[in-house]
């Protein structure tokens, strides 16, 4: 596995700490990669075992690499601290959902074609993020609730759905 380090100045978006990596970075990693990329990082060594994650493309060939609360605690860590970053692709991630899609979102899905072209454009990560939350629903009224609400954003109205302000089905 080739692992790249580089300096870099821990920097924030909204609330998200992040280390931009270059395009001319991303390409000694992982060569032609445009998706969210499944890498282990470790930031001034730590953690002890490298932290799983994706990166996310910046849309110009650079990408996010987001730094969780439990990496920055473990590197003792902050907003405007250069870092020495440790990022190497991660061979072992198993791409796609974790849980299965329900029948109660399948079915409305499919009958909606724009809402299921959307659904099959976002990332792994985010489909993954969505039937994490519909498995955890119980009764009829929230799962209808939640359906109506992904399917709208889905199809290109702009709304809040799982925390986020969606527009154009993204």
């Amino acid at each position: 596995m080739k692992r790249l380090t580089f300096k870099a100045t821990i920097k924030i978006q909204g609330i998200n700490p992040f280390v931009l990596v270059t395009d001319e970075q991303v390409r000694q990693i992982k060569p032609g990669w445009k998706r969210p990329l499944p890498v282990v990082i470790q930031i001034n060594g730590k953690p002890d075992n490298p932290w799983r994650i994706n990166m996310m493309p910046r849309g110009d060939g650079a990408f996010y690499l987001y730094l969780s609360e439990v990496v920055r605690k473990a590197s003792r860590t902050k907003v405007g601290d250069i870092v020495s970053v440790t990022v190497a692709f991660d061979a072992a991630y198993s791409n796609g959902p974790l849980h299965p899609i329900p029948d109660w979102f399948k079915v409305p899905l499919e009958a909606n074609a724009v809402a299921a072209k959307a659904w099959h454009n976002l990332p792994p990560s985010r489909q993954k993020e969505i039937l994490r939350y519909f498995a955890s629903l119980r009764s009829d009224e929230a799962k209808a609730r939640n359906v109506q609400k992904v399917l709208q954003v889905l199809s290109g109205e702009s709304g809040r759905f799982m925390a986020r302000d969606w527009k154009n089905g993204r």
